[in-house]
């Protein structure tokens, strides 16, 4: 058995961000496509968190929602524990998606108000036949007490719930369906500090005891900090950084990874010099030739204006960016 659980090669999304046709014709204008992400690479090994870190509009959750199946990618492949992901067969990915979960972001609106606690997490386990009769409920009271909720919560509708009780009930029913890989896209962004800390502890509680591999979505690098083994950087869709979740902090390598931690505020007080964020993401329906970042780099010289970086080994992590590559930082 591989440890690799989760490949992804060549990921790419377009968008289609054209005007109608008739506007177009009468406007003389060409369609237009919002590149998403491109020519993602990265594995995810069994046990693991491995994080997706970058600004809004870096494509992380379009890549959360490509492994789970809810897109299909334009180009390249997924392939999950061996076996390439088809979304044109719904028999095999039927199969594949009691394996692996997702816990969405808000958790206000990702769970069915007309129904009742124990109906959504009960679906997913009657959808694949996981249990009948009263073992269903029996299942469900058991979830809710692994999540440090009570088993008389099925009879609750989720509007009785603060947020973070509404997320643990989230968790829950990812669990339902047994899955050996849940992807969590930006879990506790929309709880408070002590609740998120309490879901963050709950998550890895989980995952020691069900063995659970984890793909960590999040703007949050304190987050991101204590969850993850390793970190991936993104910037417009393009994977700029690859490092093990101490060393991406200690020893960040492209310049990109630089500036997203030198805009984490210093409450230590440590002294250390940090460089000012400048400028925004590019429009990413025209985004700059090249290396997307060359804009807002410190480092960027000609060839960065021409050519696109890929990745390479500097020093244990990999970091597209040929300043790195030609040794100038």
């Amino acid at each position: 058995m591989s440890d690799v659980l989760l490949k992804v090669e060549g990921l790419t999304r377009y968008f289609d961000v054209s005007k109608p046709w008739l506007n177009r014709v009468i406007e003389r204008e060409e369609k237009q496509f919002l590149t998403a992400t491109a020519d993602v690479n990265f594995e995810i090994k069994r046990g693991e968190t491995f994080a997706l870190v970058g600004e809004s509009g870096s494509g992380k959750s379009t890549i959360a929602k490509m492994i789970v199946g809810l897109l299909e990618p334009s180009e390249g492949k997924i392939t999950f524990d061996g076996q390439e992901m088809n979304f044109a067969s719904g028999a095999a990915m039927r199969t594949l998606r009691r394996r692996f979960q997702m816990i969405f972001q808000d958790p206000f609106a990702s769970l069915n108000p007309r129904w009742h606690v124990g109906d959504i997490i009960a679906e997913p386990i009657r959808t694949f036949g996981l249990a009948k009769g009263a073992d269903v409920m029996r299942e469900v009271g058991r979830l809710l007490d692994t999540v440090g909720l009570s088993a008389a919560d099925a009879g609750k509708f989720p509007h009785e719930f603060s947020g973070g009780q509404r997320q643990r009930i989230a968790i829950a029913r990812a669990l339902s369906s047994k899955p050996e890989f849940i992807v969590c896209d930006e879990p506790t962004s929309a709880l408070d500090v002590s609740v998120q800390a309490q879901i963050l502890n709950l998550m890895r509680d989980l995952q020691d005891e069900f063995g659970l591999t984890y793909l960590l979505i999040s703007h949050d690098l304190s987050v991101v900090r204590h969850m993850s083994n390793r970190i991936g950087v993104l910037y417009l869709g393009r994977l700029v950084e690859v490092a093990e979740g101490k060393r991406l902090f200690t020893d960040p390598k492209h310049p990109y990874s630089r500036m997203l931690l030198d805009a984490v505020p210093d409450l230590a007080l440590s002294g250390r010099r940090r460089q000012q964020v400048m400028g925004e993401i590019p429009n990413p329906i025209n985004p700059p030739p090249g290396c997307t970042f060359h804009p807002r780099c410190a480092h960027a010289f000609e060839r960065c204006k021409r050519e696109i970086p890929q990745p390479v080994d500097a020093g244990g992590s990999l970091a597209a960016c040929f300043a790195v590559e030609e040794g100038r930082i």
